[in-house]
Parts: structure tokens; sequence; C-alpha cells
């Protein structure tokens, strides 16, 4: 290893940069010196000469000592605070002052040389110090402001305070044992919606699946695309996590269009009935032709409701409506006018130059700041207006989605779901550039599944930045997808602890993982969970550090278990009873096959005729061993007592072609009642027989991902014989008394 190289590496690991990682197969990768320079440069250092290696590593290890106070310190609620302080050699006198979130002040003095050392830098005559703040058991939780003073130097920062744990209804307290229902919201189908689901669809469902025994439903990401782009449907790659998707408001539940003759004669007009009736008939979601449909009668509500309660700049007369809107403008602050500007922003470029990124715009256009775009927000405020509109009434329709659920007996309440990014094209990183890396992208490694490794096109966060600015973004992002819902999964929660850059231009087997502040974020989790009463999942499947899980059980968040991945020795399924409690477990999920896709081997299928298998004989290895997972599936039903030994000859006679039937249904849904994790999950796909899978990894265009419906209309699932039976065999389980270990014995399978 060169001069060079060692600095590289020494530069790296100041950085958060790993040098190398352990695989899906627990063998060690080292990475690249190439990779390990282009994620550097993507971070903003400089790497050209050794020189800039040597500048950058001292900036670095200069920026550690040289301000007295770190931008932000977290701290548990049930310990006393420490604060570490970056002082001088000499002894001195410390003064320090909190503000807690409530407006009390505490205060304090120390001696310097009775404070701990933690760390010297003797080059620079500085020491570093463990400041305990004697408040009795501990700060409340909350977010404080703490002010040090050394000499004549002052500093303050933000102190963050939380529970150790995270917060759990008590439906998952210690002896829960509840289920929920999950569902790709955009795929209901329903008489009355406009060809995709809507919030009026998840209300009728939610209340149905709670009359049935769930205590949840989970819906996919509803944080906001680019309304610009229809075809930009991916809910995993957002324009913002902090909106909503406005095409999942009904207009007709909209109170502006009770009172908007022109809207009603618009959806009365025989062309767009015509319209509407082929959107909602097609096998697929046609998000285009929604957006058209949609797009037209949002303007003309918007354009009703300003008449009528806005008041016209010469009388600036406001209805109580009116002031409603406004305060929800004043409440949405700058966030809510920068995504509403951007919004309206692209849209113009769109229609002007047809240009979907922000950075190939003109430079003045490219800052949120600059003049031109605050020239841009005053010529447009109606359009701008617009989409602050669509929010407030996304808003109100999801808030009333969720006590109609809760009102039906849906105890825990709506399960939404955070994306681990956002586009690097969209207004979240538009607003904050210095938030988003822009040279890179996340992904993750080869594992199983993927061999190659993925790339998901998805803006890393800067973790310099986000400590720099006390995680207000990632906190921002907590709070808008915590509201309306009693639980929020994480997709990709290790994203908390690290993250896998992909360089931009190289293969996703390329990459390397970036450090994030751990500790701080899980605990920054922990105190919004408890504030917004709200459970956490963290979506822990694929390559999952040492250590992690173990982790995240402390904090009390559940893991996400599948019964597809959850092995014993040789391949076997691991029976309920040995599940970890402090768990949600599903059979699949929207990136795998149905039950019914699985069983067939739908899946295998399309990665056949699509090429997708780097050979022929990878192809037949997997058929082979997807016969052995039949065998294996039947073999854990039986062993747990929900399948019968003649309905397992039924489903995989002894010429091994498969048979699908409503008994494997009832069978796996009553082995995941059986489960010991608290929460079991049932996908309705797999309550009504659906054979596709919602997303095909790896596939683009070439696979209809979050496209598919539903088979059935939302009033016909509800009544569907199959879901009735389903439903009725994980309630049933979930009350029963949790099974114990059973001597293995004979399967019966042919």
């Amino acid at each position: 290893m060169t001069a060079t190289d060692r600095s590289l590496l020494r530069l790296a690991r100041l950085a958060g940069v790993s040098p190398s990682y352990r695989d899906a197969w627990n063998k060690p990768r080292r990475v690249s010196p190439e990779t390990l320079r282009m994620i550097l440069i993507a971070m903003g250092f400089g790497v050209a000469t050794p020189g800039d290696i040597a500048a950058a590593i001292a900036e670095l290890e200069a920026a550690e000592w040289r301000a007295l106070l770190p931008p932000v310190v977290t701290a548990a609620s049930d310990a006393p605070a420490t604060v570490p302080l970056t002082v001088p050699e000499e002894e001195g006198r410390a003064s320090w002052s909190v503000i807690l979130e409530s407006g009390k002040r505490r205060e304090g003095a120390a001696e310097l040389g009775a404070l701990e050392v933690v760390a010297e830098k003797r080059e620079r005559r500085q020491r570093r110090r463990r400041l305990a703040l004697p408040f009795g058991a501990g700060l409340p939780p909350g977010y404080h402001r703490l002010t040090a003073t050394v000499g004549s130097v002052s500093a303050e920062t933000v102190l963050i305070v939380a529970p150790r744990h995270a917060y759990l209804p008590p439906e998952l307290e210690e002896g829960g044992r509840a289920w929920g229902a999950t569902v790709q919201l955009y795929a209901l189908r329903s008489v009355r919606n406009w060809g995709i689901g809507d919030f009026t669809d998840l209300a009728t469902l939610a209340a149905g699946a709670a009359r049935r025994g769930a205590r949840t439903l989970g819906i996919n990401p509803l944080h906001a695309l680019f309304p610009a782009e229809p075809r930009h449907i991916s809910p995993y790659s957002p324009s913002s996590r902090r909106f909503l998707n406005s095409l999942y408001i009904d207009p007709a539940a909209v109170p502006d269009f009770a009172h908007s003759t022109a809207a009603q004669a618009h959806v009365a007009a025989p062309e767009v009935e015509t319209l509407l009736a082929a959107a909602r008939d097609s096998e697929l979601v046609d998000y285009e032709r929604v957006a058209l449909l949609k797009w037209p009668i949002f303007e003309e509500l918007y354009r009703g409701f300003a008449q009528r309660h806005l008041g016209t700049e010469k009388d600036g007369a406001l209805s109580e409506r009116g002031a409603a809107f406004r305060r929800f403008q004043r409440e949405g602050g700058g966030a809510l006018a920068a995504y509403a500007t951007f919004t309206a922003l692209h849209g113009h470029m769109m229609r002007e130059s047809g240009s979907f990124c922000w950075q190939d715009w003109p430079a003045p256009l490219r800052d949120a700041t600059s003049p031109e775009v605050a020239r841009f927000a005053v010529e447009h405020r109606p359009r701008i207006e617009l989409h602050q509109y669509l929010q407030w009434e996304a808003e109100r329709q999801l808030g009333e989605a969720a006590r109609a659920a809760e009102a039906a007996g849906l105890s825990i309440g709506l399960y939404r779901d955070l994306a681990v990014g956002v586009d690097p094209n969209g207004a979240e990183a538009w607003a904050d550039p210095s938030m988003m890396v822009t040279g890179a992208s996340v992904g993750a490694p080869p594992d199983a599944l993927n061999l190659k490794g993925q790339d998901w096109g998805l803006a890393p966060v800067n973790p310099v930045a986000l400590r720099q600015q006390a995680y207000a973004p990632f906190i921002a992002a907590l709070r808008a997808n915590m509201r309306h819902a009693g639980v929020l999964r994480i997709d990709h929660v290790m994203a908390l602890m690290h993250l896998y850059w992909v360089p931009r231009g190289v293969s996703p087997a390329e990459g390397a993982y970036v450090d994030y502040p751990f500790d701080d974020l899980r605990r920054v989790l922990a105190l919004e969970s408890h504030r917004q009463s709200c459970a956490v999942i963290g979506e822990d499947l694929g390559t999952v550090p040492a250590g992690f899980r173990e982790t995240m059980k402390e904090t009390r968040v559940l893991s996400y278990r599948l019964v597809l991945f959850e092995r014993g020795r040789g391949g076997r399924f691991l029976p309920p009873e040995d599940y970890p409690e402090l768990a949600t477990a599903s059979f699949s999920t929207h990136d795998l096959a149905t039950l019914k896709g699985f069983w067939l081997g739908r899946d295998l299928e399309w990665r056949r005729n699509l090429d997708l298998y780097p050979s022929a004989d990878m192809a037949e290895r997997d058929r082979r061993e997807r016969q052995r997972d039949r065998r294996r599936l039947l073999d854990a039903l039986l062993q747990a007592g929900t399948l019968a030994p003649d309905a397992a000859k039924r489903l995989l006679p002894s010429d091994d072609e498969p048979i699908y039937e409503p008994e494997l249904a009832e069978a796996v849904h009553r082995f995941l009642g059986h489960a010991k994790a608290r929460l079991a999950l049932m996908q309705v796909e797999d309550a009504v027989g659906e054979l596709e899978q919602a997303n095909l990894p790896g596939t683009v265009h070439e696979h209809p991902n979050w496209r598919r419906k539903l088979s059935l209309a939302l009033d016909q699932v509800l009544h569907d014989p199959l879901f009735l039976r389903v439903t009725a065999a994980i309630a049933q389980a979930r009350q029963e008394p949790e099974l114990r270990a059973q001597p293995r014995r004979a399967s019966g399978v042919p």
C-alpha cells in the first residue's frame, strides 16, 4: 500500500467511510481506493493530490477541536446528561445554563479541573472534558438549549433528551398478540374512485379490516411525487417525504366540490364519464390518465375555494374556512412554501423545456433562495397556493380516514411507511442541496436476491450536514409520517447506523458504507415515537450489521421478519415459537412474490422471461430450490399443526407440480397468527389469492411495478370467501395460546 493510499484510508475513516465490510454471506469485502476516492469527492473533499488529502485530514481533525460545544448532544432521560466541552489545557471555570423546552431555566458551574478528561490534543493544547448536568435523575424529554461559557468564549447547542425506549401501544406491550393487514393503496379498486385507490377507499378498507379483528392497516409510502411527471410512480423514490401524494385525494370528498357547479359539470360530461369508467376498469393504474382526470378538477376546486373563502387583495376578507387554510400555510412555514414553489416551478420548467432535473435548470432557478425564485413565487402565487391547498386537503382526508378506522375498532391505527431517501431531482434536494449528496446514490451490496447489488437512485443524506442541523430534517420527516398513524415502518432501518453509497457511474457492487450517528438518531426516534404515540417497525432485511438488531430491540423498535427469510438449519422454515417476540411477522412483502406467486413460481418465471438471471444454471438452481422450499413450507405448516396431511398431498402431488388451493393461505396465516411476534401481518393480496407481486426488484419498465390493481373491487374484497377464511384464521390464531415447540414428526409430504 502506498503512502497516498494510507492517507486516503485515514481520511475515509475520519469522514465515516468504511474501507471494508462483511457481505450477506459474512465474507469480508475490501473497498477499492478508487471507490473511496469517489465517495470522498461526493462528500465534498478534495483528493486529487496527496496535498489535497493531507489538507482534508488536517481540516477534519481541526474542525473536531474547533468548537467549545458540538452542534447537538443527545442523552437518555433516565440518566444525568453529559456534554463534551472542548477547552484549553489551563484550569478555569465553566458555567452553563439550560433553557428547557417548557421555558424553565436551569444553570450551574464547575471547575474545569474537576471534570473528567475524555480526549486531548497536545499539539493544540486542548482537552475534551465531560460536563455532567447534575439535575436529579435527568432532564425531561424534549429539545432544550444549552449555553456554556469558558472564559470569554460562549457557545450554544441543542440538547435532545429522549426516553430510552420507543413507544408501544397497549396491544403491543409484553404479552400483546395483535394482527393487521397491509395493502398498496394505489391498488384498491372501487366503483367510485378515479382509477387509483384514494383516501376514501383507505377509510373503507380500514374499517372493514377492523371488523374482521385487525388492529392496524399498513399502506405503502404516501410521499409526494412529481405532479408534472405522473410517470414517475415509485412511492419509494419521492420528491419529498414531508408531504403527501395529491393523487390520493378523492375529488368528490373535497368540501369545495359540493359548492362547485363547474367541477360537478366537468365530471358529469359524457366524455369524462367514459374516461373515468376506463380508468376504473383498467388492469393497471394508468397514472397519466388519472392525472389528466384529477388535475383539472383540483384546479377548479382551488379556484372556487379562493373566490369564496380567501377574499380579494382589496378587501382581504377571509371566511372561517379561508382562515383555516391560512393557518395551515403559516404552520407549514418555509418547508411547505419551498415544496409548493418547487412543484410549481418544476411544472413550469417541464412545460417550457421538458427538463425533469432541477440541476439542468438555469443557475438562478437552482437556488431556492435566489431573487429569481422569489420573483417566480410572486408571479405564480395562485399555482403555488394550489399545491398548498392540495396538501391541506390531503392531510384532512388522511386524518378523516384514520379517525374512521379508529371508530371502527382499528385500535392501533394506520401503519405508514417511510422511504429511506428522496429522489435527487425532487423538492427536498432542491430546497437544501447541502443536505443531499448528488455524486452518489443509496443502494445495497450484492446479496442472495440481487447478486449484482442494487442502486436505488436516491440521494444520500450528508451525515455531517445532518448533525450540523441538529437532525432537524430527520425529525421533520418522522413527524410528518407519524401523523395520523399508530405505527411507522422505517424502510431499510439500518440507515440509522450506516448507508451503502454507490458512486455515480459505477456498479452497485463497487460501493461502500458510510456511517451515521446511530445513537443520536435512535434517541430522536424514541423521543418522536412517544410524542406522536406511534410505534416503530424497523425494516431490517438484507445485510444487517452485527449487533444492530440487539440495539434496536433495546430501543423497543419492532424487527421485521418474513416467513420466507426466517430459516434454520438446512433451510427449514422456523416454527412460530422461534420468532422473536419484539417483532412483526409477515409471509412476504411488496418486493417479493405473493403467497400464490411463490407457490406457483411466478416470480421465477418473470426472472426467466426478462433474462434477469446471469446464467441458465442459476435459473435452474432457483427452480430446484423452490421445489425444496415448497416441501419445507408444507413441513413447517404440518409441524405447527396448521395444515392437515391430506391437504399437503393435494397441494404438492407426487409429480412435484404445485397446486394452489385456499387451504394453503389459511394454513400460512394461521401459522403467522401463532408466531411469537407481537404483531402479525396479512397482505390483502394473499388474502384474495393474487398471483402477481407489486414490485420486481431489478426492473423498471420491464415489469409493471407499482401499477398492479387488486383483481377484486373493494366491496368484493371485504366479502370474498377467501378473505373471510384467511382473516378468520389469523384472528383465531392470535387469540389462541402461544404455540410451544413440538417434537418433530414425519411431515407426511410426499
